[in-house]
């Protein structure tokens, strides 16, 4: 392997370190952050669907342990069931147009993409429908970003992680942790000009955070401090 290669690869590697220090500093935040968005979905659900659509009754019930394995990271439990309980998979299967089907969709995303079956993961946060919440399609364009990320598919991720760290700003942690993802791929991409200009943005946009603090010194880096 050439020196340089050596490099690139070093470069990937802390970039990807980087990555998983960061979900495991905020899992239990961005899965609330979840919660959150199921839980106010909820009403809304109970309203149209509940009691209009028995169907929908059986995918709330059906879904519901696999939520409870999720929550306690027992993650093939979540996605495949007990024996006794459905998993996500099997509520996406039977229930897959109702509200609950759609959402099981998105956790079985997240969990291929923390078992490392990154395309399983695109595939389910593709058929994910978020219906009309930025902040859900924040979260669902990062976890995408990740998953083809992780592929070496650098050109789709950075196109997941712009998305995800500007449609819903008012998560300024999770936001600027997208954008800053998005600038460390430009650079390791050798696309310096966009790095800076991504940079630049994070240091402007989001100065109180940990990534926006921290965009000066690889502003630096790249040579574009004033």
């Amino acid at each position: 392997m050439s020196a340089t290669k050596k490099h690139e690869a070093v470069k990937h590697k802390d970039g990807l370190l980087e990555m998983q220090d960061f979900w495991e500093r905020n899992n239990r935040s961005i899965l609330i952050i979840l919660g959150i968005v199921i839980i106010l979905g909820g009403g809304y659900i109970g309203y149209k669907y509940l009691y209009r659509l028995p169907e929908e009754k059986k995918a709330v019930e059906a879904i519901a342990k696999a939520q409870e394995y999720f929550a306690t990271d027992s993650l093939q439990l979540a996605l495949n069931g007990d024996g006794r309980n459905a998993g996500f998979l099997k509520v996406i299967n039977k229930y897959g147009k109702t509200p609950s089907g759609n959402v099981a969709k998105l956790y079985a995303g997240e969990i291929y993409l923390q078992l490392g079956d990154f395309n399983n993961a695109i595939k389910y946060l593709k058929d994910f429908k978020s219906n009309g919440s930025v902040q859900t399609q924040a979260l669902v364009h990062g976890l995408m970003g990740d998953a083809y990320s992780e592929l070496k598919k650098n050109e789709e991720a950075v196109e997941n992680y712009k998305k995800a760290g500007s449609l819903f700003e008012e998560n300024q942690a999770l936001s600027s942790e997208y954008l800053f993802r998005a600038a460390s791929l430009y650079e390791l991409m050798g696309k310096d000009k966009e790095a800076i200009t991504l940079f630049q943005q994070l240091k402007d946009k989001f100065p109180n955070t940990e990534r926006g603090f921290s965009a000066e010194k690889y502003l630096g880096k790249l040579g574009a401090t004033e």
